[in-house]
């Protein structure tokens, strides 16, 4: 008898969220195999190499975060030609693989053409496969994500097997229909059925806060690799956790708090610094209930000298990290 299938982690991309400074605290915790990042819209034109840079600062140290761990640009657009030709220049940069866009169900996107809408047209998502397969060197992988259609489910395994069939090493399936966005439940019994349509590593990805969700979206799939989005922001040591490792504390996580403030500092402007350790923290309390305290106290400033004074600065920050060793359970 063989042995089990060791489990894969994957790290979501997430637009306005998950970008390579959280990629950068993320991957310190551990447990991650692999990063996809937010995308880099193709339109009409090449890109020159600091486009792709700039979004994926890791393709300048063998695109993989300071921890370690390969991060695989992904590409979003509708024109086979332009995507071929942008996935060659970025090819040139020696990512860890390419991924493209099937599954992002932002209405400003899908007016034009880019994401989950594509799903309504599996010729279409073909030939966009087909021609960066073709674009880029066979040692690079190409990947694809995509979610279980556009308004229905009704195209749902034309545009897995066209994925699939114009040569793609690995499908990320979101359980949910671009109409569903991300209301659960997310229907991970679906990607069981794509799994069994195609003849490539299929993972699962949608609605897992936690092991338990984790355990019932693998059984119900069937899948031995997962991808971890918004969870894994709110709970930093998932990934850890899905492996029967310790997994981090709030104490444990204060350092990295402070680490990302630094992060995002080089390259935010700082009157949206506030906004992005906010937005974290909003995910945080989900988990944490001192990051709830810490959330109250920067709630009604953008002054990044004020989050500075409240929550690094002076002792005056101690009553949210108090006791904090006792909130992880």
């Amino acid at each position: 008898m063989s042995p089990p299938t060791p489990l894969r982690i994957l790290l979501a991309p997430m637009e306005g969220l998950l970008d390579h400074s959280l990629r950068d605290t993320l991957t310190r915790v551990g447990g991650v195999d692999r990063c996809v990042s937010e995308f880099i819209r193709i339109t009409d034109q090449l890109l020159p190499e600091r486009v792709f840079t700039r979004v994926v600062p890791e393709l300048r140290h063998g695109s993989r975060t300071a921890a370690g761990t390969p991060v695989r640009p992904q590409l979003l657009g509708s024109d086979p030609a332009c995507l071929a030709e942008n996935a060659a220049r970025l090819a040139g940069l020696r990512p860890a693989g390419i991924d493209l866009n099937f599954g992002c169900p932002a209405p400003t996107v899908n007016r034009h053409r880019g994401g989950a809408v594509l799903l309504d047209e599996p010729e279409l998502v073909h030939a966009i496969v087909a021609a960066v397969r073709r674009a880029v060197p066979p040692a690079i992988p190409v990947s694809a994500k995509m979610r279980l259609g556009h308004r229905d489910t009704a195209r749902m395994l034309d545009g897995a097997r066209a994925i699939a069939d114009a040569g793609a090493d690995e499908l990320v399936v979101h359980a949910r229909t671009k109409l569903d966005g991300y209301r659960p439940p997310a229907y991970w019994e679906r990607i069981a059925e794509i799994r069994r349509a195609v003849a490539i590593p299929v993972v699962a990805n949608g609605e897992v806060w936690g092991v338990d969700d984790a355990r019932r979206c693998l059984a119900a799939s069937g899948c031995d690799a997962i991808m971890l989005g918004r969870g894994m922001v709110a709970d930093p040591g998932l990934a850890l956790a899905l492996r029967g490792a310790a997994a981090p504390g709030w104490n444990e996580l204060l350092p990295l708090l402070a680490h990302f403030w630094q992060r995002i500092a080089g390259h935010v402007a700082p009157r949206h610094r506030a906004g992005r350790l906010k937005q974290w923290l909003n995910l945080l309390r989900r988990r944490f209930p001192p990051a709830q305290l810490a959330f109250d106290r920067v709630r009604e400033t953008n002054d990044p000298a004020a989050v500075e004074r409240l929550l690094f600065g002076t002792p005056s920050a101690a009553p949210w990290q108090a006791g904090a060793a006792t909130c992880r359970t």
